[in-house]
């Protein structure tokens, strides 16, 4: 399993645990007001949107809240400053490669935040750039494996036309060029699989092995101070954690 679907998974369950949900709330509508504001407030033509919401419902973030999201980023509400969505780039703890995508309304605050964040987890906060050439952007969606072999979930995925996957005992990852996510995840539904996520993603092309407890610690613990921050969406790193060095999380 790669760094990326380890931490997806690790969050997701911490989410539910763990994420104060207020804070999580207001990750959710930012990522609905970007897309709004980007694409428009309908979601049957703005795909970025209808992730964002179905995103925002796996959440259980209420109807209301869905609805003001919308309008404050179509511009029917005016509500704080102007949203943008950021890219920040650095190194952290063990040499590990690090994307985080914020989304922000003052970027002299963000920036001072990120390199903290970096800074204070014995991380660098790099230019653009410095390693994003160590991922590539891939549509992800993530089904429940419910018992279901690697060659049958491998062939739903061959009939939907992703790429490859990612099989887990819990959870498999199934990897789509981009343009074809929307695709990929609707035919996957009507093949019956029980759909967890569906995003646009970057996934590793390189990884960093972690083997000692030590460093693992420090790694999980840098990605969470990411993940604490109201204005980051996502964050993405190349390392690689043995199944058995991973913290217990049901």
């Amino acid at each position: 399993m790669s760094g990326h679907s380890k931490w997806s998974t690790i969050k997701r369950k911490k989410e539910a645990k763990d994420i104060k949900r207020g804070n999580l709330f207001t990750k959710l509508g930012n990522a609905i007001a970007l897309a709004a504001k980007e694409g428009g407030g309908d979601p049957d033509s703005n795909f970025k949107l209808r992730l964002a919401i179905e995103k925002a419902q796996t959440g259980n973030m209420p109807k209301e809240k869905i609805k003001m999201a919308i309008e404050r980023g179509a511009g029917v509400k005016n509500q704080g400053g102007d949203l943008a969505e950021i890219v920040y780039e650095g190194y952290g703890p063990q040499g590990i490669a690090v994307l985080v995508d914020v989304t922000t309304d003052n970027r002299q605050k963000t920036a001072a935040e990120m390199k903290f964040i970096f800074d204070r987890g014995g991380g660098t906060l790099s230019g653009p750039g410095s390693v994003s050439y160590l991922f590539r952007k891939r549509g992800v969606v993530t089904v429940k494996t419910e018992g279901k072999t690697e060659d049958a979930l491998l062939s739903a995925a061959v009939t939907a036309g992703a790429e490859d996957i990612e099989y887990d005992e819990e959870e498999t990852m199934m990897y789509t060029n981009p343009k074809d996510l929307m695709k990929v995840e609707e035919s996957l539904k009507a093949q019956g699989l029980q759909i967890v996520e569906a995003e646009l993603s970057y996934q590793p092309t390189t990884y960093v092995q972690i083997t000692d407890p030590e460093a693992v610690s420090k790694v999980l613990s840098f990605m969470e101070k990411f993940e604490e921050s109201d204005e980051v969406q996502k964050v993405h790193a190349n390392f690689d954690i043995p199944k058995e060095l991973l913290p217990i999380t049901e």
